[in-house]
This record gives structure tokens, sequence and C-alpha cells, in this order.
């Protein structure tokens, strides 16, 4: 087998991590806590980051200052918040890729190990898109009738409490942390694979020629 179909093959592959491992981790950080409180973000669910229920935990400050609940198996079989539909897409968005790409290595053309990097990028910035969004909304739409409300001097209006989308903010007496986990790192080496496989096509087929 070319080595360019091999490469290919491994680089989707890689993808499969992301049914095993969280994809991005929001770490906090407080006086009153000896010990950070973390998040693990996955494209199935929420995960404790630091501690045993962290995640709940996360979920009672969250709700303290006014931010909707966390879309956890729980409080979505209680009714208190509706199931993140990300959830349910992501791992059929994963699978489908994984499965194109593997029959894409087995067919072995360098323009399409390029249009699978291609589309791998298109969902890339369009679930970074979704990601920020996402805090977005749960850092800005804040219960009214939240325990802790702090009005932002310049809008007259609740401050918001965004997470950052990616390095470090401080958001009250709280310390907060965003970057990407291994989830995050195997999308990066499939696509990576995937750009090495279409150099490496490219070679194999002038030498062929």
């Amino acid at each position: 087998m070319k080595k360019s179909k091999i490469v290919m093959i491994i680089g989707s592959l890689f993808l499969a991590a992301l049914y095993l491992f969280p994809m991005w981790k929001i770490t906090l950080l407080a006086p009153q806590y000896p010990e950070p409180l973390g998040l693990n973000i996955h494209i199935t669910h929420l995960s404790d980051g630091v501690q045993f229920n962290d995640v709940k935990n996360i979920d009672l400050l969250n709700h303290y200052i006014g931010m909707a609940h966390l879309p956890t198996a729980e409080n979505v079989k209680k009714g208190v918040i509706k199931p993140m539909q990300e959830f349910k897409i992501f791992p059929t968005v994963v699978a489908i890729m994984i499965v194109l790409g593997l029959i894409i290595g087995f067919i072995g053309k360098p323009k399409l190990y390029l249009t699978w990097l291609i589309v791998m990028i298109l969902l890339g910035i369009a679930g970074m898109y979704d990601f920020y969004h996402w805090l977005y909304v749960y850092g800005h739409n804040l219960d009214p009738n939240a325990i802790l409300k702090i009005i932002d001097p310049k809008t007259g209006e609740l401050m918001g409490y965004q997470p950052p989308f990616f390095g470090y903010k401080k958001i009250l007496n709280f310390e907060v942390y965003s970057y990407p986990d291994i989830g995050a790192y195997a999308i990066m080496l499939s696509m990576l694979f995937a750009f090495l496989a279409f150099l490496i096509g490219k070679k194999e087929t002038k030498i062929e020629a």
C-alpha cells in the first residue's frame, strides 16, 4: 500500500479519540476553593475536570449568578434545560468524517485528501463558532432574579460572565482558563496527517508519471 494511503487512513482514525477524550477544558480558580474546579467538554457530554462533582458545583455557581443550568444528563432528565443538540450531532459528524477518510484513504487520490482536509477545516471553524456562541449565551442570558446581580456601569444591564473562548479571564474573584484538550489535539493531528498524505500523494503521482 502506498505511503500516502497509510498516512491518510491513520489521520482519519485519530478522530476516534473524540469518543474517548474531552475536546476542551475550562478550569476555575478562586480563594474559597483550595482545589481548582474543572469542566471537560466532550462531543457527547460534560465531565468533571479536576475533582468529583466539579460539573455539579460549577452548575450551582453559575445558577447563583443567573446563568442557565448546564446541559448535563441529570438536568435534562429533571427538565430544567433542553438537551444540547450538539451532543447528538457531533458524534454523527465525526463518524461520517472517519468513514469518509478511510474510504478516501483506500481510493488514494491526493485531490480527495485535500478535499477531506478542507471539509475538516470548515467543520472546525463552524465548531469553534458554535462553542463561542454557546459561551456567549451562557454568559449573557442571565436571570434578572439571580441571587448575585452586578450591574454593568456602562450599559446599566446585568454584567455578563462569559468564560474565555481561549486563554485567561478574570470573572469576579475567579480566574478562568480555557484551553484545548486531547480531543482537539487529535483533530489537529488528523488534519496534519491529511495534509501530509496530500503532499506525499502528489510526489507519488509524479514518480508514477
